[in-house]
């Protein structure tokens, strides 16, 4: 079985460590991490990850608009990304719903349920 790779674009120190933790032991995937979507941007383009879990709500480049510049990018516009967010109001989920994202996964998130949240909506199985 081949192992998945994870980037995780977060700038939140404690949540990359907290998703890193999961994704690694629970699941055994490999985890890419950046503090920003600009170095998310970059590892992506070099690293190739399977998935990318991107935070919304990031100083400087949010992850809207780097989601928008991951779309735009042919070298890794075709890999799944799932939004990690804070933002639960229904008129928020309904503009995440127009997206072209995987899923979106809501903070805060019990890290037991993480990796079955993302397989779930990546169709991966265990």
């Amino acid at each position: 079985m081949v192992t998945k790779r994870v980037l995780i674009i977060d700038d939140d120190l404690g949540i990359r460590k907290i998703v890193q933790i999961s994704l690694e032991t629970v699941a055994g995937w490999d985890v890419l991490i950046a503090a920003s979507g600009m170095e998310g941007i970059t590892i992506a383009e070099t690293q190739q990850p399977d998935a990318i879990l991107l935070d919304v709500m990031m100083p400087g480049m949010d992850g809207i608009t780097t989601l928008g510049q991951i779309k735009q990018n042919p070298t890794i516009q075709e890999i799944p990304v799932i939004l990690l967010t804070a933002k639960a109001q229904p008129n928020e989920q309904k503009q995440f719903a127009k997206l072209q994202v995987a899923g979106v996964i809501t903070k805060p998130f019990r890290a037991s349920d993480l990796v079955q949240q993302m397989r779930s909506l990546l169709h991966w199985q265990e």
